[in-house]
């Protein structure tokens, strides 16, 4: 069974955009992962296709309502869906390496992307949504957020990347960041690869790599060696 992406958004013209291109559209055209939109704005009620209300209590700007949101969840994923509901959503928990290969062993994602000043949180309670966040930054929309959690999930699902050893060594698969990368000619505007790397000792160019990863962790991030 393949991986099975289902967005709920009110701009499905997006995707799949990049998630259509380089090896992940692969994946979708091989048949290794789906992806499915709908258009939140098919089930309101009102001639207006209204979907959103201003804030309880006041406020600025508007926010999703709960009735309609919830309809078009229900929709999407009936009872007895396996797939976890999302919600990108900035105030989540942040998307980490570990959820990520937890998710692509699964069925799928329903996804669902927050627009304006958030949604009502009784949908969120009542539909059990998982929040997640891509960063510590606030973006027009969760579509932009669902493409960057559903490219890091699907380049992880066999057959996308072809040797499973493609991704064994990146950032944050080991704890550390990656090591720097070099590759031919040997030398560019004065400045040399690294002499192991040439010397075809591999032993000692798993000692310099891992060196460097942890070199490069302690500068950059701290916080993963704790």
């Amino acid at each position: 069974m393949s991986f099975s992406a289902h967005i709920i958004t009110l701009f499905p013209e997006l995707f799949p955009g990049p998630l259509g291109a380089s090896v992940i559209g692969r994946g979708m055209a091989d048949g290794r992962w789906s992806l499915e939109t709908t258009q939140l704005r098919d089930f309101a009620t009102d001639r207006h296709r209204t979907v959103d209300d201003t804030p309880s209590g006041g406020g600025a700007g508007m926010v999703l309502k709960p009735d309609i949101l919830a309809k078009a969840i229900d929709a999407v994923s009936p009872e007895g869906d396996l797939r976890p509901r999302l919600l990108m959503s900035p105030r989540g928990k942040p998307l980490t390496q570990a959820r990520v290969h937890e998710l692509a062993a699964g069925p799928g994602a329903v996804i669902v992307c927050g627009r304006f000043e958030g949604i009502d949180q009784r949908v969120i309670e009542a539909r059990q949504l998982e929040e997640i966040s891509i960063g510590d930054y606030v973006l027009a929309g969760g579509e932009v957020a669902a493409m960057v959690l559903l490219e890091a999930v699907v380049r992880l699902l066999p057959g996308v990347l072809g040797a499973a050893e493609s991704h064994a060594d990146e950032s944050f698969e080991n704890g550390l960041l990656e090591y720097p990368q070099y590759t031919r000619p040997q030398l560019f505007e004065g400045r040399e690869i690294p002499e192991v790397l040439t010397s075809g000792d591999h032993g000692k160019v798993e000692k310099w790599r891992r060196a460097e990863s942890e070199k490069l962790t302690r500068a950059r991030r701290p916080d993963l060696l704790k």
